[in-house]
C-alpha cells in the first residue's frame, strides 16, 4: 500500500477512534446513519459510493473523496468508470472542482501502488 494511503487510513481511523470514544451520542448516530448508507440496498455498493464520490467533489473535500475513492476502488469501480463520475462531479461543481480532481486522479494512482 502507498505510504500516503496508509498514512490517510491510520489517521482516519485514530480520529474516528477518539471521537467515538467521546460516547457522545449524536455523532455515534451520524457515524451510524453513514454507515448504514452505504450498505448494499436498492442501489448496489458501487454506485453508492460513486454517488458519494461525485458529492464528496461537489462539496471539495479532498477526505471524503479518499475515502470514495478507496472504497470504490474496493467495490470494484474501474479507472473509466472513476474518470467519468469526476466528469459529471466537474459539470456539477465547475471548474472550481478541477485541482480536487487532479488530488483525486493522483490518489487514485496510489491506490494501485504497493510501497
Amino acid at each position: 500500500m502507498h505510504k500516503k494511503v496508509q498514512e490517510f487510513n491510520d489517521y482516519r481511523s485514530k480520529m474516528n477512534k477518539k471521537i467515538l470514544d467521546s460516547d457522545n451520542k449524536v455523532i455515534k448516530r451520524i457515524f451510524n446513519l453513514d454507515t448504514n448508507a452505504f450498505k448494499e440496498g436498492h442501489l448496489p455498493v458501487k454506485t453508492k459510493e460513486l454517488l458519494g464520490l461525485v458529492a464528496s467533489a461537489v462539496l471539495r473535500c479532498d477526505d471524503c473523496i479518499q475515502y470514495h475513492l478507496e472504497s470504490a476502488k474496493e467495490s470494484g469501480v474501474t479507472t473509466e468508470e472513476m474518470m467519468e463520475t469526476m466528469s459529471i462531479a466537474n459539470l456539477v461543481g465547475g471548474t472550481i472542482v478541477i485541482p480536487h480532481l487532479r488530488k483525486a486522479v493522483e490518489y487514485w494512482e496510489m491506490l494501485d501502488e504497493k510501497e
